[in-house]
């Protein structure tokens, strides 16, 4: 791993746990044993390295779903529904750092001023919901799911399951502990209209 993958790693770790605000350079420095002046030779400041973990962030995640449904050949789009809302979950369980990254408030309030930030955080959520849209207009389509407005209802599967995950990531509730009834929950709401 080079120094900069090396401090990117560390750098996620420290914003998921911490904060932006307040995620120290110099703990930074001291885990990754790269000097101050080498973080900033990698990243002008601590916004610029931010946002290069915004955008790994937004990167992993979109090539983890695209790499998922790549290889799917779902049964119908209803299934394809409880098989993107049970892989969301797997992989917010296997990466908590990157969800509650995601999830800590100091990233929207940094997006409210810095326009490359909006861009990363709108580019992840639109990337998310378009796969349970894809879903349900599959759904719509093979007849497993009712006439239902696709985007809508794209975002609000996409709420509730991102729901779960935001009580998993700050210890809240144990997010496995309900995945199958938040699927039953979006198939009767799918399937009843």
């Amino acid at each position: 791993m080079s120094k900069k993958e090396s401090i990117l790693q560390a750098a996620t770790w420290f914003f998921a746990k911490k904060g932006f605000k307040d995620t120290s350079m110099a703990e930074l420095s001291k885990i990754t044993g790269a000097a101050e002046g080498t973080i900033f030779y990698h990243f002008k400041n601590k916004e610029t390295l931010f946002l290069a973990v915004l955008e790994t962030v937004k990167l992993t995640i979109i090539n983890d779903f695209d790499r998922y449904t790549a290889g799917k050949n779902f049964k119908n789009g209803l299934k394809m529904v409880e098989e993107v809302i049970s892989f969301y979950l797997y992989l917010a369980g296997h990466n908590p750092d990157l969800f509650m990254l995601l999830h800590r408030h100091d990233a929207y309030e940094l997006a409210e001023v810095n326009p490359v930030c909006r861009e990363y955080l709108e580019d992840t959520y639109n990337s998310l919901v378009d796969i349970f849209e894809k879903a349900v207009n599959l759904g719509e389509k093979d007849g497993s799911i009712g006439p239902v407005p696709a985007r809508k209802t794209a975002l609000i599967l996409f709420t509730l399951t991102d729901g779960l995950v935001r009580f998993n990531s700050y210890n809240l509730y144990n997010a496995g502990a309900l995945s199958s009834e938040l699927i039953a929950a979006c198939r009767r709401m799918l399937v009843n209209v």
